[in-house]
């Protein structure tokens, strides 16, 4: 019969998920509790976090809270647990075997609804994620890891993404930012020039990863590099900060106007950034499906216990098939979707970090893309099950709607997504089909 499969939680992972409740409740829900701070997660939270006439920016005493939550976090040793033990956290010194903790943890957290443990709009959580570390960690030479790592792990470094323009998003390599040899006081280096779109934690970055083309033509992948700017370097400069659909933004446009760096600012191999770029997309696309399925796990939750309690002309709501039934429907597709991510996580831990997108990337895309619909598809029943209560931002569902919907375009769109999955599916783009991957191990 070979190994049975094993669907249960790790004993010492749903210990850690009873340690993470307990510490939210005696650290973390105190801090949000004083001085008024729960305007930022009640009613009032969008209002309460931007400074609406500071170009929609985030307001200075929010994040002054985010900024103590995961201080207490770090204290505890929560916050840099998906990191290698080398930078005090609990995975392999390559950062396999973190990604089945934090699915579950992701999902778990979520699960609980809004709060200062783990509020997604800014990507803020007890339990970090840090997508750049990993780029670091895998591509960056000493002085870099050196430099960015730990000083990320200080706080004393924040480091914004540039890859999207304004002209181009899913297709990274038709950018037009390029970069040239130049040198400079004898130092040989490049010369950069361009534009980039919604560069996350502009307001507050110290360094900016822009990718730039420095070789070959429009559609190759090859012939991208990967730049490490300090944020002050002359010609570096945020022109605008673009409004979105959840407010406050930190999402800005920057002007590359004759940016000078030395050749040690390339982050991994001249002339291949693409590789960097999807360095850390696997991990972050699994925990990202992660959350978008806590988050409708939530909202159904809610959604089960409001239409139970509320009896309109006499009785329950719950009564009616016309609100059991899309309940039904949404918990069936959770249930699912668990097991694919769980399974999925399991699997990338198993391999090494580069095989990962050789062999199962095409899953990951799968619990990335239907997450983030799920997601949409339960906010918009909690909405609807909750009535004009759910159409209120007394109730959290349409902040969680605001916020998930923006993950299926960013973080590659869906329609990216299921490309991907149908290159596999098949054939295509040098993948084998499916079909024929089945038919072999049929004969195995």
């Amino acid at each position: 019969m070979g190994d049975t499969m094993n669907f249960s939680i790790p004993a010492e992972l749903q210990k850690l998920l009873d340690d993470l409740d307990k510490f939210i409740e005696d650290k973390i829900m105190p801090l949000q509790n004083k001085d008024d701070n729960n305007r930022f997660f009640d009613h009032r939270r969008e209002h309460a976090r931007t400074d609406w006439d500071n170009g929609g920016l985030p307001r200075k005493e929010w994040e002054d809270l985010l900024h103590e939550s995961k201080r207490l976090a770090e204290e505890a040793g929560y916050f840099r647990l998906s990191l290698p033990k080398q930078y005090g956290g609990r995975s392999d010194e390559d950062g396999r075997g973190s990604n089945l903790w934090m699915a579950v943890i992701r999902e778990h957290l979520a699960a609980k609804g809004l709060g200062l443990f783990n509020d997604l709009q800014n990507e803020h959580s007890i339990v970090g994620n840090a997508p750049d570390v990993v780029m670091v960690m895998n591509y960056g030479n000493e002085q870099q890891k050196k430099e960015l790592i730990q000083g990320r792990l200080a706080g004393k470094v924040r480091i914004t993404f540039g890859l999207t323009e304004p002209g181009h998003g899913s297709d990274a390599t038709h950018m037009e930012t390029n970069g040239r040899p130049e040198k400079r006081n004898g130092v040989d280096g490049w010369l950069l020039n361009g534009y980039k779109k919604w560069q996350t934690g502009m307001h507050a970055a110290t360094h900016c990863f822009i990718f730039a083309r420095t070789q070959g033509k429009d559609g190759q992948a090859k012939g991208i590099s990967c730049f490490v700017v300090p944020r002050e370097t002359p010609g570096l400069e945020a022109v605008s900060y673009e409004w979105t659909l959840n407010m406050p933004t930190d999402h800005a446009t920057i002007s590359i106007k004759d940016v000078w760096v030395p050749n040690s600012a390339i982050l991994g191999p001249v002339h291949n950034g693409l590789g960097v770029a999807q360095a850390f997309v696997h991990e972050n696309r699994i925990r990202q499906a992660a959350s978008s399925l806590g988050a409708a796990v939530y909202c159904v939750k809610q959604s089960v216990e409001y239409a139970n309690q509320r009896a309109p002309f006499g009785t329950p709501l719950s009564h009616n098939q016309g609100v059991q039934f899309p309940l039904v429907e949404l918990a069936t597709q959770c249930e699912m979707l668990r097991q694919l991510i769980r399974k999925t996580a399991v699997e990338m831990d198993s391999m090494p970090h580069v095989e990962v997108e050789k062999r199962i990337g095409d899953k990951v895309s799968m619990c990335n893309y239907w997450a983030n619909r799920l997601c949409c598809e339960a906010a918009d029943r909690a909405i609807q099950v909750h009535g004009g209560n759910g159409y209120s931002r007394h109730y959290p569902f349409e902040h969680i709607w605001r916020h998930h919907r923006r993950y299926r375009i960013t973080e590659g769109s869906e329609e990216i997504q299921m490309r991907k999955v149908a290159a596999y599916l098949f054939g295509f783009g040098g993948r084998k089909s499916l079909v024929d991957a089945t038919a072999k191990e049929s004969k195995l």
